[in-house]
C-alpha cells in the first residue's frame, strides 16, 4: 500500500510557501529529465577533460604508520568480505561476493530496479522492503573497506573485490533507474566513499581502467553530481541529507575534476555546504537535530569535506573550519569515561566514511579524523585515532583548526541545544555522568529525528547505563516498534494523559512540538551541580499545565536528585517513567528499587538505591511487547528486554514529585 494522502497533507502543513513553490519547480524539472532520460542512457559522457588523473593520493610510506591493531582489524573484517559476510544494519548477510542490490533479505521483498526512480515510493515498504537495509549496502562503505585493505596489504584480491563490487553496481543501476536514484544522501554518501576507494587503490594497476578510463564510471560521476545539483533537499528537508548532499558534491568535484564544470560545481558545493552546515548546526558545535548520533554523522561528513578542499588545494571552497572544529570539539565533550555519546533522539549508525571494522567505536574513527584535522585540546579523551588519522595527516601534513577560540577546559553547557552535563572530574573513578535536556524539540518544521524526551535524563556510572535512553531500533516496516521507541513513555521523564509530549505525523514527523526552556544551571568544577527547565508541550491539553524539572548532583556523595513540580487547571492521569540500562537488574519494594550491577573489567559488583515518588503507584516491566514496553536498541534492528519502572497517578491542579538516586551506596557513603 502506498503512502496514505493524509500523509502528505500533514506534510504539507509544515512547509513554507517559498518551500511549496520551489517543489513545484523541482517536479517540472523532473518532467524534463525524464524527457531527455533516453537522450543519456548509453550516450557519450559529456563535458569530459583530458587527460584524467587522481590528484590526491596518500603517501606510500605513510602505511608504516598504521598501528597493528588496525592493520588486524581492518583486513579481518575485509576477509569476512571476502567470504560474502557482512552485517548490515545488525543483521547479517552472508551474499556479499555478488550481492543482489535491490533485494532486503529479511522480508522478501526486491525494490524497484528498471523503474523510473521518480516513479518509486520508497516510503512504503509493501514496494521496497526495509529500504534502509537496501539503501545501507549501497553506500559502498564495505568497498572503502576492501580498498584500505589493499592500501594496508598490497594485496590485489582486495583491490579486485572492491573493483568488483563498483562494477556491479554502476551496471545495476543506469542513471535514474530503481531505489538507489530515489534518495539524495545516498548519493551523496556514495560519491565520497567512491573518492576514498580510487585514493586507497591508486597503487593498482587496475585502477585507472575502473575509474579515470571506464564510461561507465564516468556516468555515474557525472550523474550523481548534476542529480543532485538539481534536486537538493529543500525547505523542511534541509537537515542531515542536505549536509551529506553537498558534501558529497563538494568531495567529487576535489576529487574527481575531470569534467569541464567541475570548477563551477566545487564552488557551488562548497558554498551550498556552508550554508548547510551552519542552518544545521547551533553556535556552540552541536547539531540541530536535538540527536547524539547525528551530531556525530554530520560532524564526521563536515570534516572529511574539509580535508578533500584542503587536499585538493581549495581551502577557501570547503566549510567553515571555524564550525567544523567547534563541532569535532563539542563531540569530544559530550563522551562519558567509556566513550559513549548521549543517546537522545533518532540513531540509524550512518557513517560519511568507513575506514575501519564497523563493530568497533564510530566515535573513535571520529575523534581520530579530529586530531589529524584540527588537533585535539587537551582535555579532549584519549583515542587511537585510527586508520583514517593516519590518512588524513598523510594527506594533509600538520593539523590545523579554525581561527576561532577554542574552549580551553571541557564544556558542560550547550546552551543552543538547551543540553547540559552533570558529572565528576575528568580522570575520576567511578565516574558519574548524566545529561539533561531541556532545548528545542529537534530541528526544523518537521523535528524528523527528535523523541517526545523534553525535560528526559540519562545516568551513568562508570559507563554502565543505569537510567537509559532506549534508543531507536527501527526506521521503517514496524510502525509500533518505532511509535513506542520516539515516545514520551520510552523516555526517563513525566506522560500525561497517555500522550506524548509533542504530536507525531508519522515516523519521520512532529506536527506540534513541545517548548522547552532551560531555567538554571551550575555545572563544571562544582561539588553541587543544579540544572532545572521546563516544558509547555500538554498546554494544547491544559493551557495551564506546565512540566517543571530540576536536577541536582551530589558528586561527593553519589546522590542525584530529580525534583519535577507539575500544574495544571484541572486533573490529569500522569505517567513516569523510569528506564534502565540493560546490565541493570533491579527489585522494586512499593517505592524503594535497589539495583544492581557489575562494574566493567572488574569482578566487583555496583548497589544503588532509587527512591521512587511515593505519592505515585509503581510497577516493573520488562520485555513487554502489547504495548511495548521494557525495551532497549543497541542500533537499527537489534533490541533486547531491559526493565522500566513506571508510577502511574493523577495530577490535581499541583504536585511535587522526588526522586533520589543513591549510587554505589555499598561502596561510599550513604546519605546526602
Amino acid at each position: 500500500m502506498s503512502t496514505p494522502l493524509s500523509w502528505y497533507a500533514r506534510r504539507l502543513t509544515r512547509m513554507s510557501t517559498r518551500e511549496v513553490a520551489l517543489r513545484v519547480g523541482d517536479e517540472a524539472r523532473r518532467a524534463v529529465v525524464v524527457h531527455t532520460l533516453p537522450q543519456r542512457a548509453g550516450a557519450p559522457v559529456p563535458g569530459l577533460l583530458e587527460p584524467r588523473r587522481f590528484a590526491s593520493p596518500v603517501p606510500d610510506a605513510s602505511v608504516e604508520l598504521v598501528l597493528p591493531h588496525d592493520v588486524a582489524a581492518l583486513t579481518s573484517a575485509a576477509d569476512r568480505l571476502l567470504a560474502g559476510r557482512w552485517s548490515v544494519l545488525g543483521r547479517e548477510r552472508t551474499d556479499l561476493r555478488d550481492p543482489d542490490w535491490f533485494l532486503d533479505p529479511f522480508s522478501g521483498t526486491r525494490a524497484p530496479q528498471d523503474v523510473l526512480a521518480f516513479r518509486i515510493d520508497h516510503r512504503d515498504p509493501g514496494v521496497t522492503g526495509d529500504v534502509k537495509q537496501v539503501w545501507e549496502l549501497s553506500r559502498h562503505q564495505h568497498v572503502t573497506v576492501l580498498a584500505g585493505a589493499y592500501w594496508l596489504t598490497g594485496e590485489d584480491e582486495y583491490a579486485e573485490a572492491a573493483a568488483h563490487q563498483l562494477r556491479s553496481w554502476w551496471a545495476a543501476n543506469p542513471v535514474l533507474r530503481g531505489v538507489h536514484w530515489t534518495s539524495g544522501i545516498e548519493l551523496g554518501l556514495r560519491l565520497v566513499s567512491w573518492a576514498w576507494t580510487r585514493r586507497l587503490l591508486d597503487g593498482w594497476s587496475g585502477v585507472r581502467d575502473l575509474f579515470e578510463d571506464d564510461d561507465g564510471a564516468l556516468a555515474q560521476l557525472r550523474w550523481h553530481q548534476e542529480h543532485l545539483r538539481s534536486f537538493p533537499s529543500r525547505g523542511s528537508s534541509a537537515n542531515n541529507h542536505a549536509v551529506a548532499e553537498s558534501c558529497g558534491r563538494l568531495v567529487a568535484a576535489c576529487a574527481f575534476p575531470w569534467f569541464e564544470e567541475s570548477e563551477r560545481w566545487r564552488v557551488e558545493a562548497g558554498r551550498q555546504l556552508r550554508r548547510d552546515l551552519r542552518s544545521n548546526t547551533f553556535a556552540d558545535g552541536l547539531n540541530r537535530e536535538q540527536a547524539g548520533d547525528y551530531h556525530r554523522f554530520v560532524c564526521e561528513l563536515a570534516a572529511l569535506a574539509l580535508v578533500e578542499a584542503r587536499a585538493a588545494g581549495h581551502p577557501g571552497d570547503g566549510p567553515d573550519a571555524d564550525l567544523v572544529t567547534a563541532g569535532l570539539d563539542a563531540a569530544a565533550a559530550l563522551l562519558d569515561r567509556s566513550g559513549r555519546p548521549p543517546r537522545h533522539g533518532d540513531g540509524d549508525e550512518g557513517r560519511a566514511l568507513l575506514l575501519a571494522d564497523p563493530a568497533e567505536d564510530p566515535w573513535e574513527q571520529l575523534l581520530g579524523l579530529g586530531q589529524a584535522l584540527v588537533g585535539p585540546q587537551p582535555w579532549w579523551p584519549r583515542r587511537r585515532g585510527g586508520v583514517v588519522s593516519v590518512l588524513v595527516a598523510a594527506l594533509l601534513g600538520p593539523a590545523a583548526a579554525g581561527e576561532g577560540e577554542r574552549p580551553a577546559t571541557r564544556p558542560d553547557v550547550f546552551e543552543g541545544a538547551g543540553l547540559a552535563l552533570l558529572r565528576t572530574p575528568a580522570g575520576v573513578r567511578p565516574e558519574i555522568w548524566c545529561r539533561v535536556d531541556g532545548g528545542p524539540h529537534g530541528f526544523g518544521s518537521l523535528a524528523a529525528h527528535a523523541h517526545a524526551d523534553a525535560l528526559s535524563l540519562e545516568v551513568r556510572h562508570d559507563g554502565v547505563d543505569v537510567l537509559a535512553d532506549p534508543g531507536t531500533y527501527c526506521y521503517h516496516g514496524e510502525p509500533g516498534w518505532r511509535g513506542y521507541f520516539r515516545s514520551t513513555a520510552a523516555h526517563n521523564t513525566i506522560e500525561v494523559d497517555g500522550l506524548d509530549q509533542s504530536t507525531s505525523g508519522g515516523p519521520f514527523l512532529w506536527t506540534q512540538h513541545a517548548r522547552s526552556q532551560v531555567d538554571h544551571v551550575e555545572v563544571g568544577d562544582l561539588d553541587v551541580q543544579v540544572w532545572s527547565a521546563h516544558h509547555t508541550g500538554y498546554a494544547r491539553l491544559d493551557p495551564a499545565l506546565r512540566h517543571d524539572r530540576a536536577v541536582r548532583l551530589d558528586r561527593r556523595s553519589g546522590a542525584l536528585q530529580v525534583l519535577d513540580e507539575l500544574t495544571a487547571s484541572r486533573t490529569h492521569a500522569i505517567r513516569m517513567s523510569y528506564h534502565l540500562g540493560p546490565e541493570v537488574e533491579a527489585a522494586l519494594h512499593g517505592s524503594l528499587a535497589r539495583l544492581g550491577w557489575t562494574r566493567p573489567g572488574l569482578d566487583e559488583q555496583v548497589v544503588a538505591l532509587l527512591h521512587l515518588p511515593p505519592e505515585l503507584e509503581w510497577t516493573w516491566h520488562r520485555g513487554e511487547e502489547d504495548p511495548p514496553l521494557g525495551w532497549w536498541s543497541e542500533g537499527l534492528g537489534r533490541r533486547r528486554p531491559s526493565t522500566t519502572l513506571v508510577g502511574r497517578g493523577e495530577l490535581h491542579h499541583r504536585v511535587q514529585l522526588r526522586t533520589l538516586l543513591l549510587l554505589d551506596v555499598e561502596g561510599g557513603p550513604q546519605h546526602v
